[in-house]
């Protein structure tokens, strides 16, 4: 039995529900559930016309909600009205820049959002197990790397804040209620479908396929750790899966590639990958101070162990297949810098 149909062999026929499912993770996410024959229950806030979610017709392909992550009562009905098996807890702010601009939100959708759910779940008793997404950014500064999920959370900044809270709140639940609950600890996750330019993979490939110069908002020395959005996804299918046969309660699990490199050496791959490394990066963070954690990156032992996860995309094939798919969404011809 390959993967695929191992995992079919679990999924078909679920009901799932999926919050945050029109983002950029959740789209990728919604796509294999259903490809994997599972009913999916997505609730969004709203869609971009221009999101994977629209391109791909997800919102014909699974029951749409439109709703609030805050709004218990709707939670709480579609879980029991549906008999939801497992519940993907995406919803959330998860841009760094907005969160800083406005905390509030941040704190009341990321953390609000998350126990609103976690009760709903604890008062229907039909689900057999829970996925909640964290951040590698929840551990903050460490003395020691990689980051590993036997460290304390150690956030400073609105966004790291909101979701380490959610992250401990997820504990909370999973020990006092005994359910069954897992947290997915992200590195920074990158493809095609992201539509937020101002992250740096995608405003780095938007820049370089139109022969810009990109923007480095930091001094360019900032370390972090990149996992491929088809690798992520994968590791969400896998913790779900054992969380609900293993019967996991509170345990967390760092998803990334355990290759950190600098905003600057990633920049410059990107501009070579494109074919245009002639292009020199705008540096904006020269002599400033860095507001935000120097060096990030984590291990994976854990995942690699417990879930039989390993991440399948090196950096360099990831961003291969990511720059191909912004081509495509661009209309420019491969080695041209000129629109079709």
């Amino acid at each position: 039995m390959n993967e695929m149909e191992s995992y079919k062999s679990f999924w078909h026929g679920r009901c799932v529900l999926v919050t945050g499912a029109s983002g950029f993770i959740g789209s990728w996410l919604v796509k294999k559930l259903v490809e994997l024959e599972t009913l999916v229950i997505a609730l969004v806030r709203e869609i971009n016309p221009f999101s994977l979610f629209k391109r791909w017709r997800l919102d014909e392909r699974t029951m749409l909600v439109i709703g609030d992550v805050r709004d218990g009562d709707l939670l709480e009905r579609i879980i029991t009205s549906y008999d939801v098996s497992i519940c993907f807890h995406l919803a959330a702010q998860s841009l760094v820049g907005a969160a800083k601009t406005t905390p509030l939100v941040a704190f009341d959708v990321n953390v609000r959002g998350t126990w609103t759910l976690l009760e709903a779940c604890r008062k229907a008793r039909c689900v057999d197990g829970i996925v909640v997404a964290s951040s590698d950014k929840a551990y903050g500064e460490q003395e020691t790397l990689p980051y590993t999920e036997d460290m304390p959370l150690r956030p400073t900044f609105p966004y790291e804040t909101s979701k380490a809270c959610a992250d401990l709140i997820s504990q909370c639940f999973a020990m006092t209620y005994e359910m069954p609950i897992s947290i997915i600890r992200c590195s920074n996750v990158y493809g095609g479908g992201d539509l937020n330019f101002s992250r740096i993979i995608p405003g780095t490939v938007k820049a370089a396929l139109h022969g810009q110069r990109p923007v480095i908002r930091s001094d360019g020395t900032p370390v972090r750790d990149y996992i491929y959005i088809e690798d992520v996804v994968s590791a969400y299918i896998s913790l779900a899966q054992t969380t609900c046969t293993e019967r996991l309660c509170g345990e967390a699990f760092n998803i990334g590639l355990g290759n950190p490199i600098s905003v600057l050496e990633l920049t410059k791959l990107i501009l070579e990958l494109c074919g245009v490394s002639e292009l020199e990066p705008i540096i904006e963070g020269v002599g400033k101070p860095i507001k935000e954690i120097r060096c990030q990156y984590v291990s994976v032992e854990k995942a690699k162990r417990i879930l039989g996860w390993c991440p399948k995309h090196d950096l360099r094939n990831g961003l291969l297949k990511t720059i191909d798919w912004y081509r495509s969404f661009f209309g420019i011809q491969r080695g041209t810098e000129t629109w079709v």
